[in-house]
């Protein structure tokens, strides 16, 4: 889903930015506030293994990529929308200045569709949903959603950029993230948060557990 530079111009990186920095402000302050000693080591090894699996990229036509995002399951971990995109900002803010994976001019847009859409989807869905069905069951719904509309907003974004067409950046970005979401994403999302309620609780936000 990484969106290379020269893909979107400069005018349009500048409102992702700014959209990012606003949103960074306030996922500052919410670190600053919520965060203790216990929690953050957990965000260094979520944040070293998204890193790892946004790694495995499959080719997208017109020069984009799908792979797993990773920000829902930090976000409903940690009980925060703002826990995602932090984790996510900085491990795009690293694969573009040190390895090229995604462009600076682009990086806003990249955190944009990884790191607020993805987070705030995937938690928000989750939390509609477990009063409903069961937790494990929300954090598999809330990873789809967060991937697919992510890989969607994308599509959208590209094409009002003028990139490539909509209709089949939809078909393309849409068809590969849904998939990946359902295979991957939902279901890895699903196995770690169950991993780690029933060995360590603890370290789960109160509100993500049942």
């Amino acid at each position: 889903m990484h969106i290379p530079d020269g893909f979107i111009p400069i005018s349009q990186c500048i409102v992702y930015y700014v959209i990012v920095i606003i949103v960074g402000y306030f996922a500052v302050n919410w670190a600053k506030n919520n965060l203790d000693e216990r929690q953050i080591p957990l965000l260094a090894v979520l944040g070293a293994g998204i890193f790892a699996i946004m790694a495995m990229n499959i080719p997208i036509p017109w020069g984009t990529s799908g792979h797993m995002i990773g920000s829902p399951l930090v976000s409903i971990l940690l009980g925060s929308p703002y826990a995602g995109f932090l984790v996510i900002s900085v491990v795009l803010i690293i694969q573009a200045l040190a390895f090229g994976d995604g462009g600076l001019t682009v990086l806003g847009a990249n955190i944009f569709n990884m790191g607020i859409i993805g987070s705030f989807v995937g938690f928000y869905v989750f939390k509609a949903l477990k009063p409903l069905i069961k937790s494990a069951g929300s954090v598999f719904i809330g990873s789809f959603l967060a991937i697919f509309i992510a890989a969607v907003a994308c599509a959208f974004e590209l094409s009002i950029a003028g990139t490539f067409p909509l209709e089949a950046g939809l078909i393309f970005m849409g068809l590969y993230h849904a998939v990946i979401g359902l295979v991957a994403e939902g279901v890895i999302s699903t196995i770690v948060y169950v991993t780690m309620k029933n060995l360590r609780p603890d370290l789960i936000s109160s509100g993500s557990l049942d």
